[in-house]
């Protein structure tokens, strides 16, 4: 059962268009792929999934609700999911536990509730006994623990991650990617994320897309679309699909601090 919908997604910023077409579906439960070279359109798309960019054109569902249009429901899309940035969207001048209550209020959760998850989630991501550091003190790879488990914090349906591995050595990797593994088992959370590490979709992936120049260019499981484009490996059929010229990139850490700020902030 699909809990993301997508139908003929466009997103054009003037003459250029970013999001060009595009229908997929994800289904409930799930990890999900979405791979791009840089300015591909991956976080576009993310950004029009999560309530933070409205489309030109196109459909949205994610988990029944629709997050642009005039029967729009932001909050309800917003309360169905989390997410982790590109970059730190992290609050410095907070502690860790401090970054986890401030965003568990927004969801309104209650009080006795909050409590019970920051201390299960901090454990979870091995942060609990530097619950009451500061956040500008923390190593990058425990600034990213934090961040996942933050996003997992008022138990959404989807869990987004835009390039959540990034810079990070390959033990940290293995242990954000155990704890999202095993959230995705135990609470049914369906991941979608994006990365340029293709071990990690080849890994973990149930099915994979790739996209660029704003259009989906193949959508499958990990197999058939080796098989289809002849490949020994995902790097292999990525370059294929997309080519070997140099992306440049587009995101930046201010954008996402932005991004994070309109997620959080009701209307």
């Amino acid at each position: 059962m699909p809990i993301i919908n997508v139908k003929n997604l466009v997103k054009k910023f003037g003459d250029f268009v970013a999001v060009d077409n595009i229908s997929f579906e994800v289904e409930k439960g799930s990890i999900f792929a979405f791979l791009g070279p840089n300015g591909a359109g991956k976080t576009t798309t993310i950004k029009m999934l999560t309530t933070l960019l409205e489309p030109t054109t196109g459909e949205i569902l994610v988990n029944g609700h629709t997050p642009f249009g005039t029967n729009a429901e932001e909050d309800a899309v917003r309360k169905s999911i989390g997410i982790v940035f590109q970059d730190k969207s992290l609050d410095d001048e907070l502690t860790a536990y401090e970054n986890m209550d401030y965003h568990g209020r927004f969801y309104h959760m209650s009080n006795d509730s909050r409590k019970m998850r920051i201390e299960e989630l901090l454990k979870y991501v091995e942060l609990w006994e530097r619950r009451d550091e500061f956040t500008k003190n923390y190593s990058g790879g425990m600034n990213r623990r934090l961040e996942i488990a933050r996003g997992f914090m008022h138990h959404p349906k989807v869990l987004f991650l835009d390039e959540p591995t990034l810079g990070l050595d390959p033990q940290t990797r293995n242990h954000l990617w155990k704890y999202v593994e095993k959230m995705n088992k135990e609470e049914g959370i369906t991941i979608f994320f994006t990365t340029h590490y293709m071990q990690e979709a080849e890994k973990y992936a149930n099915k994979i897309a790739i996209i660029d120049h704003g259009k989906i260019m193949t959508i499958d499981t990990l197999e058939n679309i080796k098989r289809s484009q002849s490949a020994e490996n995902l790097e292999d059929a990525f370059l294929k699909l997309t080519g070997d010229k140099i992306r440049e990139e587009t995101a930046s850490p201010i954008d996402n601090m932005r991004s994070a700020r309109k997620m959080w902030t009701r209307k």
